[in-house]
């Protein structure tokens, strides 16, 4: 059995909380007098502050400390909550991830710097600047608060004996103690058994600590507010009289035995002090954690390629029971069918994450974009639980940033630009995501000044994209957008202008079988439309038969199936269209098409596939039936191959390739406006 590496579980659960922290900054932006927010940001700061420190990331938690103190003094109302303080701790949290990502890195004066920034927000002394990044300083150190009172408590805490099993370390609490203040710490050791019962691993520890701190009782709170629900915890103020008889011990000492400083301090008993109200929230906690389960992706991944193994082991059993007249074989064969495609369908289920996971990155760029840019930017997402493959989501990451800083730059207009056209000030981006059949579509929409499609023009004809004059419709004149190095912008600025994101977002997009629409309006707006398949493992298709050879169609995109007799198709030569339903469908003779150098069967099927509104039939010889397609890439000799978009290995062991539906409806849609103009 594998062992998980601590700092890798550390640093995955780091991701994590700076997530949350940049979402809660974020949220702040729009609501800066939100304390439940504040609270939020802190309680995220206090969290990756203190896992740090146990986990041997000194430098983290020390440039952490500072923030999370600026953060304490806004949430105690010392300080106001600023746009510039969210803007500093978003930039420093930046560095916490490289700090996280690479803690023995040389990373210069940059902690500095952001700290310098931190301090201007906060307008509090200059101390920042000369903290050292090497140890975690007292919060008086950095953004020095008011003097205040000083309160004497008594603070009397155990833990469960396996929360050291469990990465709690007391330590740790005692050095967040002795942060707020004067301590005075005894060890209770009275729990501990006998040698011969010992159980290293376990803690049968309990401290009385008596605190001398201007901090109040939440502070003291903060401390334990992770561990809290399993532990007993009791804290009472007490005078200062109570405190001096208290007997200091040095802070690190050995445990003294109860016995020795019994006239000063009486036994200590541990009294539960959580209240009740708080019991419930613990057993809500505790269900959550038992439901879910982290799993590393390249286990799904590997648990996937046996499924895939596993259905082509399971096509070749219902080969082999099709041929037989053994009943009991074929009564196995279609149990083990549908174990199968329950256990795809189950598998497909684990791999699916919904958008969220991706729109949620995008709040960070727009908000930088829009302080780098001057303009006033409002992200709308809808759709967020939509649900796609894994892989589909790593893979549309990328061109998502394209189309958005586009959408940003070339897009929206400068505040003084919207008013004098009778818009809003602020810009709207909207991302969204909807599911239709086996797709989904994700677009991004702005309320910007549109496509200006002269330029288009002027510009690939003087790259020699087209002919000068040349007749094109208004989505071919949209698509030369993506072309390679086409921009329309006047100058190259940080954002764009350079002409390599677009057709960089093309290519991927076409790599994972989707396709782009696009749909501007002057004035009002511009709307980019990606259509990806919802998966890139296992689909379901529909097996034919052309010539000799064996393809798959892609189950979602087929509408209906028609026979197409010998006499249609004759008197079909020269138009290929089909008349369905009072409309035309072109359609491609796949035999043709490939090559195949054989008779067309005496009856042929018409295949009619489509991707959103645009159809084409596909003429086959036969149609075998539906099949579980496992998906294989294909080699890079058959990288440029464009008919053709991954390849399955059938129940007998031959190669089936798999048919690019939206290659071939935009070929057939290219032949019908060909016939169009020729006749």
């Amino acid at each position: 059995m594998s062992t998980l590496d601590p700092v890798a579980v550390f640093r995955t659960e780091a991701a994590e909380c700076l997530e949350a922290i940049e979402a809660g900054l974020l949220d702040l932006t729009h609501q800066l007098d939100n304390k439940d927010l504040v609270d939020a940001v802190f309680r995220g700061l206090h969290t990756l502050k203190g896992s740090g420190a146990m986990f041997g990331f000194e430098a983290l938690a020390a440039f952490t400390h500072h923030c999370e103190t600026a953060f304490d003094r806004v949430r105690k109302g010392e300080v106001a909550a600023t746009s510039e303080l969210v803007a500093a701790v978003l930039a420093a949290q930046d560095h916490m991830r490289a700090l996280v990502d690479q803690p023995d890195a040389d990373h210069g004066d940059t902690g500095n710097k952001l700290l310098a920034q931190l301090q201007a927000a906060v307008g509090g002394k200059q101390a920042a600047a000369a903290a050292a990044p090497a140890a975690v300083p007292p919060p008086a150190a950095v953004l020095d608060a008011p003097a205040k009172m000083k309160n004497s408590w008594r603070i009397r805490f155990s833990l469960p004996a396996n929360s050291m099993a469990n990465g709690t370390n007391p330590l740790g609490l005692l050095d967040e103690l002795r942060d707020l203040g004067e301590c005075n710490v005894r060890a209770n050791t009275s729990a501990i058994p006998a040698l011969d019962d010992l159980v290293p691993t376990e803690l049968h520890i309990s401290w009385d600590v008596t605190l001398t701190s201007e901090q109040d009782r939440s502070a003291i709170d903060d401390v334990f507010i992770f561990v809290l629900d399993d532990m007993e915890l009791s804290v009472e103020e007490i005078s200062d009289t109570a405190a001096a008889t208290a007997a200091p011990v040095e802070e690190r000492a050995a445990p003294v035995p109860v016995a020795a400083t019994s006239t000063a301090v009486p036994e200590f008993r541990p009294v539960e002090a959580v209240p009740a109200k708080r019991e419930a929230p613990a057993v809500v906690s505790q269900a959550k954690a038992a439901e879910n389960v982290r799993v590393p992706a390249e286990r799904l991944d590997e648990l996937m390629d046996r499924v895939g193994e596993l259905v082509i082991a399971q096509s070749r059993l219902s080969q082999l029971a099709s041929a037989s007249t053994d009943i009991a074989l074929r009564s196995v064969s279609e149990e083990i069918e549908r174990l199968s495609g329950e256990l795809r369908d189950t598998m497909m289920v684990l791999r699916m994450v919904p958008v969220a996971t991706l729109f949620s990155r995008f709040r960070r760029l727009v908000h930088d974009l829009a302080r780098e840019t001057g303009k006033v930017i409002e992200l709308v997402t809808e759709g967020e639980s939509t649900e796609v493959d894994k892989t589909v989501i790593e893979r549309l990451a990328d061109p998502l940033v394209h189309l958005v800083r586009n959408s940003i730059d070339h897009g929206l207009e400068t505040p003084a630009e919207r008013l004098a056209s009778g818009k809003t000030e602020a810009g709207t981006v909207t991302l969204s995501a909807r599911q239709a059949g086996g797709e989904v579509i994700i677009s991004i929409k702005d309320d910007g000044r549109g496509i200006n499609r002269e330029r288009v023009r002027a510009k690939a004809e003087s790259s020699g994209l087209i002919q000068p004059g040349q007749p094109l419709s208004d989505s071919e004149l949209l698509q030369l957008i993506f072309a390679p190095g086409f921009s329309t912008a006047a100058a190259i600025t940080n954002l764009s202008g350079r002409g390599v994101g677009m057709d960089v977002v093309k290519k991927t997009v076409e790599a994972l079988r989707g396709a782009i629409d696009i749909v501007s309006m002057p004035g009002q707006g511009s709307e980019v439309s990606l259509r990806i398949p919802l998966t890139l493992a296992i689909i379901d298709g529909l097996l034919v038969r052309v010539g000799s050879g064996r393809y798959v169609i892609p189950l979602s995109a087929v509408e209906e199936c028609l026979e197409l007799s010998l006499e249609e198709d004759l008197r079909s030569r020269g138009r290929s269209f089909i008349s369905l339903r009072d409309s035309l469908v072109p359609f491609l003779r796949l035999r043709d098409l490939f090559r195949t150098g054989t008779k067309p069967d005496v009856h042929q099927k018409v295949v009619v596939i489509s991707t959103g509104t645009e159809r084409v039939g596909l003429v086959v010889d036969q149609i075998i039936g539906d099949h579980q397609t496992v998906i294989k890439s294909m080699s890079k000799l058959h990288n440029n191959v464009a008919t053709f978009s991954g390849a399955t290995i059938l129940g007998d062991g031959s190669v089936a390739l798999i048919l690019d539906v939206g290659h071939l409806v935009a070929a057939g849609q290219q032949q019908e406006a060909q016939l169009r103009v020729a006749g």
